[in-house]
């Protein structure tokens, strides 16, 4: 590929900037690795409860009550959520049915808009070759990749929060360029991330800014046409939803919705509330190996670009704004993943145009971590499949039995881990002789690569242990005129699963001491795990069915009068 120096836009020098063939191939390379690795074996394994059943329930409730209005789960109000996202998948649905595949694909669509943005942002920014850093930055780390491949709200909120704020800095930086178009798009994208998740979006969005005029000592601060423009664009989008909620359903909806957003900031929802330093480690170890190469730029100034400020701001409020609320979620700081990708890509280019040797501690801390990661992805499928080494150590019953199912393993899939440790060893050669771009690509694309493959032999398998054996279970009611219920824990799986018909509406005969002890007017099954010492004394007349997978599994007969 031809990498020429050359001026740019408006006259700025551009160090990486590339014939127009050589900006066709990043762009052909960016657009096919990300639909080959990001749709592909979509439907491989279950939806994984919780997160990923919830919404693709809402979203197939919505098809079957044809309310496409209100979010739903056991067909009662969700208070928890907006549709915009469901609304996605439900189109999806219509087109691929209501399965695994069809849930995921919204975001996997988004993976490939998301690295396409990034170059295009990236080549306006700096030059071409830093926009397919950045793009091969996000592909090739563990959990920004893994989430384009999930059926979760997150990548598709994150996606909207960051064009909003790009659009701004572009608007309040640039104010000769279309500033009033972008503060528009700006406000709209934000309204966007409001109808996705709800107003933390906005929130995000003007601690951010907030933090980014108190450093510049507001200089750049919008004029008040401006704001208006932005606060009119947010509320337009967000009324789309919210203000026919309101006008449906009053003000209590309105209330219900802001007040569940309050708890989720105040109190430990959900049984999430985790140390102040959850974050730090989440993002760190499941951002690897971008959470590493952007340490010396996330912590000094080898560029010194206002958007590089921006990027770092941005980064920093998200860690410290979702450290300090009392529900942690692993799904809380996905938002670093765009600026840390940034970052990360500064200092790749850095060193690239510098001609510098990649920092002594960059380059151990590589190789320590690709250790650790590699013997996990060797160890976890050696372990699951000989798991008598493990089960002495198996303190929980129900841990235990849910080993005791019968997997197949082909006793190869610790390869994989192997092969991708063999990668980051030579990668970090190929880094120490200052082939700097050599190195980075070939280490983005072979974590791309061990999650593909890991994806398909490995996680499958360890979702048969995990939740395997309730699904199926609940698949294999599925169309039967039963009720269906677990017992003793919270799950969204015998929703989507067992597919409850909409005609059955929850009522007080979905009450559990009605299931268990009522004159219920059909049968009842229940799912109970082996811990459960209390369910004999509490469910009247109930017959065991079978013991599999840490679970007994009830039927209880209906009542004929």
């Amino acid at each position: 590929m031809e990498i020429t120096n050359a001026i740019g836009r408006g006259g700025v020098y551009r160090p990486g900037a590339v014939t127009p063939r050589a900006s066709r191939i990043y762009l052909f390379i960016i657009f096919i690795s990300a639909v080959v690795f990001f749709i592909p074996n979509l439907g491989k394994v279950h939806l994984f409860d919780w997160d990923e059943i919830n919404f693709a329930e809402s979203a197939r409730e919505m098809i079957v009550t044809g309310n496409y209005h209100q979010v739903q789960i056991n067909f009662q109000p969700f208070w928890e959520k907006p549709p915009l996202f469901f609304w996605l998948q439900v189109l999806s649905m219509k087109a691929f049915g209501i399965n695994e595949f069809a849930a995921r694909l919204p975001n996997a669509i988004f993976g490939i808009i998301t690295l396409l943005t990034l170059f295009f942002i990236g080549r306006k920014h700096r030059d071409e070759r830093f926009g397919f850093i950045w793009a091969m930055c996000y592909l090739g780390s563990f959990l920004p990749h893994l989430y384009f491949k999930s059926g979760i709200i997150d990548p598709v909120f994150n996606y909207f929060i960051f064009l909003g704020v790009y659009c701004m800095y572009i608007a309040i930086t640039n104010p000769k360029r279309k500033a009033f178009a972008n503060v528009a798009l700006s406000g709209i994208f934000i309204g966007l991330s409001d109808l996705t998740k709800g107003p933390v979006g906005l929130l995000v969005f003007l601690l951010t800014f907030l933090v980014y005029f108190i450093f510049t000592r507001f200089k750049n601060f919008p004029n008040f046409k401006k704001i208006l423009l932005f606060i009119f664009c947010f509320t337009a989008v967000s009324l789309l939803w919210f203000g026919q909620e309101v006008i449906t359903n009053g003000f209590s909806f309105l209330k219900e919705f802001l007040t569940y957003q309050a708890n989720l900031f105040l109190k430990p929802v959900a049984s999430h509330g985790e140390p102040f330093y959850y974050h730090f480690v989440v993002v760190f170890l499941g951002c690897f190996p971008i959470s590493v190469i952007a340490l010396p730029a996330l912590f000094s100034s080898l560029e010194r670009s206002d958007y590089k400020r921006l990027m770092k701001i941005l980064f920093w409020t998200v860690m410290i704004l979702f450290s300090i609320t009392t529900t942690k979620i692993v799904h809380y700081s996905s938002l670093t993943y765009f600026p840390l990708s940034f970052i990360a890509a500064t200092y790749i280019s850095y060193l690239i145009e510098r001609n510098k040797k990649i920092a002594g501690y960059v380059f151990w801390i590589l190789a320590i971590t690709g250790l650790v990661f590699s013997l996990l992805l060797i160890g976890l499928p050696i372990v699951a499949s000989n798991k008598e080494l493990l089960m002495p150590y198996l303190k929980d019953p129900f841990a235990a039995a849910s080993l005791d199912v019968a997997v197949h393993w082909n006793g190869y899939e610790f390869i994989i881990g192997v092969v991708y440790f063999a990668a980051v060893m030579f990668s970090l050669v190929i880094l120490k002789r200052r082939k700097i771009f050599n190195g980075f690509m070939l280490l983005f694309f072979s974590t791309a690569f061990c999650l593909f493959f890991y994806m398909l032999a490995v996680v499958p398998k360890i979702e048969a242990y995990s939740q395997g054996t309730a699904i199926k279970f609940y698949e294999s009611l599925e169309g039967q005129d039963v009720y269906v219920s677990p017992v003793g824990f919270k799950s969204y799986a015998q929703y989507f699963y067992f597919k409850k018909p909409g005609s059955v509406k929850p009522g007080e005969e979905e009450e559990m001491s009605y299931l268990l002890q009522g004159p219920i007017n059909k049968p009842a099954y229940f799912l109970v795990k082996i811990t459960n010492k209390q369910f004999d004394t509490l469910c009247r007349n109930c017959t065991l069915i079978k013991k599999e997978g840490g679970y007994f599994f009830y039927r209880r007969e209906a009542i004929v009068k």
